[in-house]
């Protein structure tokens, strides 16, 4: 009988399980428009320099785009970050900030924010995934965060909530979410 050693699985592998099997999962509410958006503060980076994020600070320059995403470095959140990087300035000239959260470790998210997305915007660490589940973001079952994007107004409140594992229509949807905002504003 031949003796088998089992390998650990990559991270990858791991999240692509963990993400295939969520699909099985039914769909779940993130916190819907109109909520109350959870203050929070986090260490954060951006191009590798270390800060902490805080929201209700954030808000108070204008509407914030709060996305989360499973992992940094991973295919899908890899395209994410690409995407909004593409659109920062689409999202600053429309008076917003973009902060991206996710459960790894700011050493790593220190060359994520540089390579993916591209020294353009911050993102923030949620190890223990507290903010996520604060915003209802987290992968039912399983310690990652769901891919969910939210639109927080200057008032701290929730006006657009998006969530699809698919990284394609995240920024596009925030972004008209911000320009229907703004022309409610009169801006």
């Amino acid at each position: 009988m031949q003796n088998l050693t089992q390998k650990p699985l990559s991270r990858r592998v791991v999240l692509a399980l963990a993400l295939a099997a969520s699909l099985a999962v039914p769909a779940y509410a993130a916190l819907k428009a109109g909520a109350k958006a959870p203050d929070f503060t986090a260490p954060a980076t951006l191009g590798g320099k270390e800060f902490q994020f805080t929201l209700s600070e954030a808000l108070k320059k204008g509407p914030v785009v709060l996305y989360f995403y499973p992992a940094a470095f991973t295919s899908g959140c890899t395209v994410e970050a690409h995407l909004f990087a593409e659109a920062t300035e689409k999202f600053a000239a429309l008076g917003a900030t973009v902060i991206g959260v996710s459960k790894d470790d700011i050493a790593t998210l220190n060359k994520f924010s540089v390579s993916e997305c591209r020294s353009k915007f911050a993102v923030a660490a949620d190890p223990d995934l507290k903010i996520a589940q604060s915003y209802e973001a987290k992968l039912p079952l399983l310690n990652y965060a769901d891919r969910t994007s939210f639109v927080i107004t200057p008032d701290g409140e929730v006006n657009y909530a998006y969530s699809a594992l698919s990284p394609d229509k995240h920024v596009a949807n925030t972004l008209a979410a911000i320009k229907a905002w703004n022309e409610k504003q009169g801006k």
